[in-house]
């Protein structure tokens, strides 16, 4: 499928996983929000739960379960620590899972961060129809999976192809 010529703005879910945070100081969570706002989509919502699989599961399943809900951008719970949660919690959600994300989202971070990112888990998938993608809980790990890899192709002018082009055949 090739690129379309006009822009097709997406209805895009929000996620920060952390028992840090709060709304207040929610940076990667802020980032998310403006910065698929500024590329023309739009924040259909937005939560912050602690690191919990059975909240987060049941968080996302609610998204996924909207058909006005395009996507959803997780933020936190990727790494390896005992709380880290958020694969375990949202992989067995997934219908299909984006391999080349995480593999992409590593080899750019090598880049940026050299071996530390060996102990990032970030992830994509595809759930009812919903593009899901996992993101470390830093904000500069957010910025690199949105500024490299997410906005490209949520964008349906992005050529060869990309993802917002497939999201009508999603379901066959």
């Amino acid at each position: 499928m090739t690129a379309s010529t006009d822009f097709i703005p997406l209805s895009l879910c929000v996620l920060t996983v952390s028992d840090s945070r709060t709304p207040d100081n929610d940076s990667s969570g802020d980032y998310l929000a403006g910065a698929l706002a500024a590329a023309g989509h739009r924040l259909a919502g937005r939560d912050l739960l602690p690191d919990d699989r059975y909240r987060l599961r049941a968080r996302v399943s609610q998204w996924i379960a909207d058909d006005a809900v395009d996507g959803i951008l997780v933020t936190g719970g990727t790494g390896f620590t005992g709380r880290d949660s958020t694969p375990e919690a949202l992989r067995p959600l997934l219908d299909k899972e984006m391999d080349g994300f995480g593999e992409l989202f590593r080899a750019i971070s090598f880049g940026e961060i050299g071996t530390s990112t060996l102990q990032s888990r970030a992830f994509a998938g595809l759930a009812n129809g919903t593009f899901l993608f996992a993101l470390p809980g830093s904000t500069s790990a957010c910025r690199t999976g949105w500024e490299k890899i997410i906005q490209a192709q949520l964008d349906a002018r992005t050529q060869p192809c990309n993802l917002a082009n497939l999201k009508p055949r999603l379901r066959e």
